[in-house]
């Protein structure tokens, strides 16, 4: 999963001379929360909300409001832009582009090639809608969580769900923190169609009969946004 591909483009951007009214004017505009800033077309820095609600600085707290308000319009963004923030390139992936928002508390990174010309930006929304596409929940309410002792399992599950004709639209494998005697189980996460109550009653009993459910939960979004197209799912029997 690399970053072109979830990135959000066209993007977009402020060179440094433009004025902070400017980007109050686009940001309002856009309704977006940060805008790269650009020196001669290539990355000097970026602006966000943030920044433009601390651009008055506590040594002009006694200045007359005329002259504060003269002085905020003739500033300009690279007065007032973060520089030298933090990028990733369309060729790395989501994963490292989730770790660096994470590990700097940040919500969004703008995107470079070899140039440092901005050629799109990655946010927090984008991996949001990348997470729930992988996850399969706009096309299925239902989800099962189950332990299982090693990766081996997993072709075992799938023949459950074979015979009981219930077709999966995710499944996840990860190692969990359990660990016992050394061995650590493997929790595994399964999005499936929606199927009748006495289906799913007979799919949970042969599920819990080989191995432990975590849990078992059924999502209602229908109130929150419409079903897209279905395009990814990834395990149909």
């Amino acid at each position: 999963m690399l970053v072109k591909d979830w990135m959000t483009e066209p993007v977009i951007t402020l060179e440094e001379d433009e004025p902070v009214t400017k980007a109050i004017q686009l940001l309002k505009q856009y309704k977006i929360r940060r805008i790269p800033i650009t020196k001669e077309g290539k990355l000097v820095g970026i602006i966000t909300h943030t920044d433009l609600k601390e651009a008055t600085p506590p040594q002009f707290a006694g200045i007359d409001l005329k002259e504060l308000y003269e002085l905020f319009l003739s500033l300009k963004v690279k007065d007032i832009m973060t520089p030298n923030p933090i990028t990733v390139s369309p060729e790395d992936t989501i994963e490292r582009a989730s770790i660096l928002m994470l590990e700097n508390k940040i919500s969004g990174l703008p995107v470079v090639n070899e140039n440092l010309y901005v050629i799109g930006i990655i946010t927090q929304v984008d991996i949001f809608k990348l997470f729930v596409q992988l996850t399969g929940a706009y096309f299925s309410p239902y989800h099962v969580a189950l332990y299982a002792n090693s990766l081996n399992a997993v072709p075992e599950i799938l023949e459950i769900f074979r015979n009981l004709q219930v077709n999966i639209y995710t499944i996840f494998v990860w190692r969990d923190e359990l660990c016992i005697e050394d061995t650590c189980k493997r929790r595994i996460f399964i999005r499936f169609q929606a199927v009748g109550e006495q289906k799913i009653t007979e799919l949970l009993e042969k599920l819990g009969a080989k191995f432990q459910i975590v849990e078992f939960k059924k999502d209602d979004i229908s109130n929150i946004s419409p079903k897209p197209k279905e395009e990814k799912n990834l395990l149909i029997f």
